[in-house]
């Protein structure tokens, strides 16, 4: 039995591999229902909106979860979750500083990674990764 929710798995799937930053809500939105509202899952979340509303020209909403989202953040450890936590916390805090500098310099939406430190998260997405999902297998 994996230490990884299998959602969080497809979480990490849908944002490295397939920059599908609605997805990734979704995905984690039944995780963090499932876990208890856990903060942490919450913060992920809002970071994933945050990318998906300035893709989608709404770049108010993307400050707004991008600050919701990094607060939440703040608290946990650099490596957290099979992940580092710490660098996506600082790639979203440059992101976010640019957002809120959009009106003297425009600038494109760009990915951000999660970098995978966990050889066993490491391996799930990789099975993951050789049976991709259908969007709507995780409801």
């Amino acid at each position: 039995m994996s230490e990884y929710d299998r959602l969080y798995v497809a979480f990490l799937y849908y944002w490295n591999d397939q920059r599908d930053y609605f997805e990734c809500h979704e995905v984690m939105e039944e995780l963090w229902l499932e876990e208890g509202r856990n903060p942490l899952y919450q913060g992920l979340l809002q970071i994933a909106v945050g990318l998906y509303h300035h893709g989608n020209g709404n770049p108010n909403g993307s400050i707004k979860l991008f600050s919701a989202g990094l607060d939440k953040l703040a608290p946990y450890p650099d490596h957290t979750l099979g992940i580092d936590l710490g660098l996506l916390v600082k790639d979203s805090e440059v992101y976010l500083a640019k957002l809120l500098n959009l009106k003297d310099e425009l600038f494109l939406p760009y990915d951000l990674d999660i970098k995978v430190l966990d050889q066993e998260l490491e391996d799930l997405l990789n099975i993951l990764r050789s049976d991709p999902p259908t969007s709507s297998e995780h409801e």
